[in-house]
């Protein structure tokens, strides 16, 4: 019986890029639940799909500084991922969030590589919004955003030049690496982590294009404690990555980042000037980070 599931497993997981997607339809409330001002858009995909999406402006009597387009991870939809840019309106940055198709109101299905021109989409109604001209544009790209983030600017190179920075949080290098890690944390699967992550697909990954990413400086959060997207993802993405480039070490939990007010903060410090910011160095610096057993030294004080 179980060699006939494995072998039922082989044949849907065979070379499908759905797996990378976990599509959650609906809209389960919109960010005036929490008190943000928002409206409702919809962008229309080269192939014709509608998606759905959200327009934070920036709070009232507040500088614009720019604009953030947040490209959310491979599950839920809008809804879940609010939590990734909620806090930036009231920091002088407007937010454009859309839901891949699939996710949420949009329409279609996510599958590689189609899923790429709804970034596209998100692209150009920046290009087209009044609202945006002559304000610096930031790529925020979370989990599964941040790896799509990475490739479709290579592939787009004239984007390049539109982006004052990329910041990414907990972003798979490697699909097929992340699929074997997730095989690795069931008996029951552990002994086929090798065939079976070779079934995902792994040409589009993050890995594959960082290297020709010279245009846009980059800001790479990563947790220490992610049990998802190992820190190692974060640490070879900042290796293959061309200068300018900051790896930020966290903690918490997957995409968890802006729950701590520390590192939005970060964010925010970098976003004045992405070509010299270098980060907290070392880990001693980093909030929460656990005291040696039977160390006297006092928790590290948060940065101002």
């Amino acid at each position: 019986m179980r060699i006939l599931g494995i072998v039922c497993l082989l044949l849907t997981l065979g070379g499908c890029s759905s797996l990378l997607f976990y599509p959650e339809p609906g809209q389960p409330f919109t960010p005036d639940k929490a008190k943000l001002e928002f409206r409702d858009l919809t962008l229309t995909t080269a192939d014709g799909v509608k998606l759905h999406g959200w327009w934070l402006p920036v709070a009232k009597g507040v500088e614009v500084k720019g604009t953030v387009l947040h490209l959310h991870g491979n599950g839920g939809n809008l809804s879940y991922h609010l939590g990734g840019s909620w806090w930036l309106p009231k920091e002088g940055y407007q937010v454009l969030l859309v839901d891949y198709r699939g996710y949420g109101l949009s329409e279609g299905k996510p599958s590689l590589p189609e899923i790429y021109q709804d970034i596209d989409a998100a692209f150009k109604w920046l290009d087209q919004a009044p609202e945006v001209k002559g304000k610096p544009v930031i790529v925020l790209g979370q989990s599964l955003g941040g790896s799509m983030a990475v490739h479709y600017l290579v592939q787009h190179p004239e984007r390049q030049p539109q982006i004052k920075a990329l910041v990414l949080d907990g972003a798979p290098a490697s699909y097929r690496d992340v699929g074997r890690f997730a095989l690795t944390t069931s008996w029951l699967t552990w002994p086929f982590q090798v065939p079976l992550s070779w079934l995902v697909p792994d040409s589009d990954s993050a890995i594959n294009s960082m290297a020709q990413l010279k245009g846009v400086p980059k800001l790479i959060y990563h947790s220490i404690d992610d049990n998802l997207v190992p820190l190692s993802n974060g640490i070879r993405l900042y290796q293959a990555a061309p200068p300018p480039r900051v790896l930020q070490l966290t903690r918490g939990g997957h995409v968890q980042t802006f729950a701590d007010p520390v590192w939005r903060q970060v964010m925010l410090r970098y976003l004045e000037d992405p070509q010299h910011f270098n980060g907290l160095r070392r880990l001693g610096e980093i909030p929460n980070y656990p005291v040696p057993v039977n160390s006297k030294d006092e928790p590290p004080e948060s940065p101002q």
